[in-house]
């Protein structure tokens, strides 16, 4: 019983120590404009265990710095498109794309030719 106990605490120890408090990884989100910058770096922030978020309108990567132990990339992925901006893991809901500002219409070609 004894073995049992030392050998489960050291299980539990190896486990809390290959979680990365400090992941860095970089994801595609898509978007047009400051408006969406502001909404998608916020909407990640607010993700539970997200320390970091920023997005490029350029190349629409979102880097991030987050606590692996917190949460994961199909999470933050997922909140995105509740806000209306699709990932490569996750594509808004018709519902949440429609409610964007109509100068973040990004899988419209008319207003992403007027931004560029």
């Amino acid at each position: 019983m004894k073995k049992l106990i030392t050998l489960t605490v050291m299980l539990m120890g190896i486990v809390a120590f290959s979680q990365n408090k400090n992941a860095k990884q970089s994801i595609e989100v898509d978007g047009v404009c400051g408006m969406c910058k502001a909404r998608i770096e916020k909407t990640a922030i607010r993700t539970k265990g997200v320390k970091s978020a920023v997005w490029d309108l350029k190349t629409h990567e979102l880097k991030l710095i987050f606590d692996e132990s917190k949460t994961n990339v199909e999470t933050i992925s997922k909140k995105l498109a509740t806000v209306g901006h699709d990932t490569k893991l996750i594509k808004a809901t018709e519902e949440a794309y429609k409610s964007v500002d109509p100068c973040c219409k990004y899988r419209d070609a008319d207003v992403v030719k007027a931004h560029n």
